[in-house]
């Protein structure tokens, strides 16, 4: 039975200020949801450029995405706090300017060249997108009827997964296109010279990430979004909260590893997807045209993203995760034990069962905290550091091979399905209430 719900408890549930309608707001961060889902898939056409440049094994290669993730862990909470302090707007504007000085650091990491100052940037520019995360998540999730979260959230989400689309094709042109590394047939060794040259190439693509977060940085501190309140959650009500526990909603004890095994298998496919086109039994591609794939893998998450948002209206958001972790599983046991273009197809198509698993796990993880709502979103969002255990595939691409690493990825898509099944069922829910 749902706990009852105290003065205090009910005057913390999110509420919000006059401002631009939500439609607008919507609108606005769905340019925030693209950014991020853009820049973060640039690095599965940097991570084989890399590779190349600084002569790395799979498991050096997916410990540079190991570092993005880490970052999760370590930012999530103090994003949290920071939006305490200066609310969801100016915490946006922060993590937009965070991830612009990320982007310029992969300048003079690709001038010297150096493996750890590439490293470092790319921790900055991921501390950014988890403030992004923690403050705009919630944000889509509350700003509206709760009936409606994991739809709206995925539709926000559908234009991250058009950043995601377009980044391949960005990386392609501009950093495998403009290589030796990304134009080389397979096997072709570099000269000294080449890798230079090759390391040269990211500043370019770098440069233009940062100005347009600059730029995007400056409209969203000058749009009157409604600003969110959580009345007495921290302040006045605190005796309340000391009697309140997460660990009572099972939808969120749950959730957390539910993001963190969803992000594992995700994360896993983009990075060592080019890779794996390029394996002579599977496609025998170059990196370059191996990006054009990843292209469709990611246009598969967009439009699944959009296919999810209209079928959460017909249906339950359970019913629609339980279908896609079934058909996930499906498709990653063909693209590990198949062979040619069968497996690469089955690997490309789980992006399309792969798009509503995250908006979804997200918006049922935080169904009925009330006013712990901020709280649970922050672990949540921490979950994403699932994503460094990627480097377990690489261990194991380096052991058994690329192509059976993927088993890993299918057991993943079970968890999903158990969450989706019997994890998700709120327990000691707060009554929902409308934002907006």
């Amino acid at each position: 039975m749902p706990a009852p719900l105290t003065t205090a408890a009910v005057s913390a549930a999110p509420q919000t200020s006059p401002g631009a309608s939500p439609r607008a707001v919507l609108s606005l961060l769905t340019s925030l949801f693209f950014t991020w889902g853009f820049i973060t898939v640039i690095n599965n056409t940097l991570l084989p450029h890399l590779r190349s440049v600084f002569d790395l094994n799979y498991t050096q290669t997916t410990l540079i995405e190991s570092v993005w993730f880490i970052a999760y862990f370590f930012a999530s909470i103090p994003s949290a706090r920071l939006i305490e302090r200066i609310g969801y707007q100016k915490s946006m504007v922060f993590g937009l300017g965070m991830m612009a000085v990320g982007a310029l650091l992969m300048i003079p990491a690709a001038r010297l060249p150096s493996y750890g100052v590439t490293l470092c940037a790319l921790f900055v520019i991921a501390c950014g997108i988890t403030l992004l995360q923690v403050s705009a998540n919630p944000y889509v999730a509350v700003l509206g009827s709760p009936e409606t979260a994991s739809s709206r959230l995925n539709l926000v989400q559908a234009f991250n997964s058009l950043g995601a689309t377009l980044a391949p094709l960005f990386g392609a042109y501009l950093i495998l296109g403009r290589s030796a590394s990304g134009t080389a047939e397979a096997g072709h060794v570099l000269t000294q010279a080449e890798k230079l040259a090759d390391a040269q190439a990211v500043q370019l693509p770098y440069l233009i990430v940062a100005g347009v977060l600059v730029i995007l940085a400056l409209v969203i501190s000058r749009f009157p979004m409604p600003k969110m309140h959580h009345g007495a959650t921290s302040r006045v009500s605190d005796a309340e909260r000391e009697k309140l526990s997460l660990w009572k909603h099972r939808n969120l004890v749950f959730g957390i590893p539910a993001i963190f095994i969803y992000l594992i298998a995700e994360i896993g496919v983009a990075n060592l997807f080019i890779n794996f086109t390029g394996q002579p039994e599977i496609g025998g591609l170059s990196h370059e045209q191996g990006a054009h794939y990843l292209f469709l893998l990611w246009g598969g998450m967009l439009i699944g993203r959009f296919v999810g948002a209209w079928a959460m209206n017909k249906t339950t958001a359970e019913r629609v995760l339980a279908f896609c972790a079934i058909g996930a599983f499906i498709v990653m046991m063909i693209a590990a034990l198949g062979t040619g273009s069968v497996a690469m197809w089955a690997l490309i198509s789980v992006g399309l069962f792969h798009s509503v698993m995250f908006p979804t796990i997200f918006t049922l993880g935080i169904k009925g905290l009330g006013p712990m709502t901020e709280e649970g979103a922050g672990l949540l969002i921490m979950a994403i550091a699932g994503g460094a255990l990627v480097v377990v595939q690489g261990w194991l691409a380096d052991t058994v091979g690329l192509q059976l690493s993927f088993l890993l990825t299918a057991a993943c898509e079970l968890y999903v399905l158990f969450y989706a099944l019997w994890g998700s069922k709120a327990t000691n829910a707060f009554p929902e209430q409308k934002a907006v």
